[in-house]
């Protein structure tokens, strides 16, 4: 009866540092004292966290009707405030989500995607040079130098001789590096939006930090394919590789609102963020102003992550008009083994597999992702709008022009995708050829041609 008892005592002891533990987790990955609230009225905001055990002053807030990130108070994890508003639905609240933590789409050890980085394999080389970096492969793919003599541009818009300007959004740059020498907009321009200062500037070491110099490759690559445009870099990723959707959302109406007319994103999350979707929507001007405090809309170009599956990983994902969603293809035009690839999300394709570019501390180096695809299509779209400053008032006109100008490549039901694998590889010159066509976006979304 006594080791029964003992027994017992055990068993329950066991019980209760399993419960401890699991209430030690992580709710979901995401900030975990934060949500983030839009409501049809700002009246409603005292009564709102009042219920729901919320600071009634919001660390921070954007649009209109109202978007808050909120502080929890009640010791409540984000996931049960969000499903507290939810289930049932709030009449007073139009979304509430969690602050989630998206991530460089070759961020290692991510569940959803293949880390791509130094850290595997043959994806990440350190010893790459300025000349490597100024003859690789992909600028002949897409047919570069052929863009630029047709188009009388690498940049430069033909009316009025200005700039277009390319924001990054990543883990910040090296402002030193030979490689962005007068290619950067002025430091007021630029912001860290993890550190709070305007220093974009990457932090980490080199072979250490497994995300340290992705901000400035991707900014290289931008470089090389538009050598006159002006780079805006925004530091929204740590030295892990990691941010959260509000910081995100911040750095993109910065860019809007400090003369960008290009974002490039290299980042991604299983899970569709709203908060996200709903700026992305209004960055292609259609309610330029009326909901996000925005003076100047946005194309954007999103890398479709590399989980080498048909998984869709978002922002990527979204749809939205104003954006491309970009996978990488190889030098021989095949998809890389790595990418996402399904046609009911993916865009087009780029080169994005041993590209060559920029890295801290003066060097080169050579990375492969859709991180590296992206701000291919970001160049050209940099391009087009150069050469046709003025011809269509929003950007999924332009974007749609890029992809009407791909070459399209067929390669059949192949693994690791096994589906039919039908991809749109951007092309440079076809893109600067002939202007945009104005019209609606909902072409864009027809995957039957």
């Amino acid at each position: 009866m006594h080791n029964k008892f003992k027994a017992i005592i055990l068993n329950v002891a066991v019980i209760l540092l399993l419960a401890a533990a699991a209430a030690a987790q992580p709710d979901c990955n995401c900030v975990q004292d934060q949500v983030i609230v839009q409501l049809n009225l700002a009246s409603d905001l005292p009564a709102v966290t009042a219920q729901y055990g919320l600071d009634p002053t919001p660390i921070e807030q954007v649009a209109s009707p109202p978007v808050y990130l909120l502080r929890i108070t009640n010791g409540n994890t984000p996931t049960q405030v969000v499903t507290a508003m939810t289930t049932p639905a709030d009449v007073r609240i139009i979304f509430a989500e969690v602050n989630r933590r998206l991530s460089q789409v070759e961020r290692p050890g991510l569940p959803w995607t293949q880390g791509r980085s130094w850290a595997v394999g043959r994806s990440w080389a350190v010893g790459g040079s300025k000349k490597g970096y100024e003859n690789q492969y992909f600028p002949d793919r897409i047919r570069l130098e052929q863009a630029w003599a047709n188009a009388g541009t690498k940049g430069l818009r033909v009316d009025n001789g200005q700039p277009i300007v390319v924001a990054v959004l990543d883990t910040g740059i090296d402002r030193n590096h030979p490689a962005f020498a007068g290619k950067l907009v002025p430091q007021s321009d630029m912001w860290d939006f993890v550190d709070g200062d305007n220093d974009p500037s990457e932090v980490g070491t080199l072979l250490t930090h497994p995300s340290f110099g992705h901000g400035t490759h991707v900014a290289g690559i931008v470089a090389l394919t538009a050598p006159d445009v002006k780079i805006m870099p925004l530091r929204i990723l740590d030295q892990n590789g990691q941010g959260e959707l509000w910081r995100i959302t911040a750095a993109l109406i910065w860019a809007a609102n400090h003369g960008a007319n290009v974002a490039n994103l290299s980042i991604g999350y299983p899970e569709s963020p709203r908060l996200l979707k709903d700026l992305l929507d209004d960055l292609d001007c259609g309610t330029l102003g009326t909901q996000f405090p925005i003076t100047q809309c946005l194309q954007v170009s999103v890398a479709a992550g590399n989980g080498g599956n048909t998984t869709p990983i978002y922002p990527a994902a979204e749809q939205a008009d104003g954006m491309l969603s970009v996978t990488a293809s190889t030098r021989y035009d095949s998809l890389a083994l790595f990418s996402t690839y399904d046609r009911s999300f993916v865009d087009v394709s780029a080169p994005g597999e041993d590209i060559v570019s920029a890295l801290p501390g003066g060097r080169y180096g050579v990375w492969s992702g859709t991180s590296m695809a992206a701000p291919i299509v970001a160049g050209i779209a940099a391009l087009v709008k150069a050469r046709y400053p003025s011809v269509c008032p929003t950007p999924h006109e332009y974007l749609d022009h890029i992809q009407d100008a791909a070459i399209r490549f067929e390669q059949g039901t192949v693994p690791p995708w096994n589906v039919d694998v039908r991809h749109f590889r951007v092309d440079a010159r076809n893109s600067v050829a002939t202007p945009p066509v104005c019209e609606p976006p909902a072409r864009r979304f027809d995957r039957s041609r």
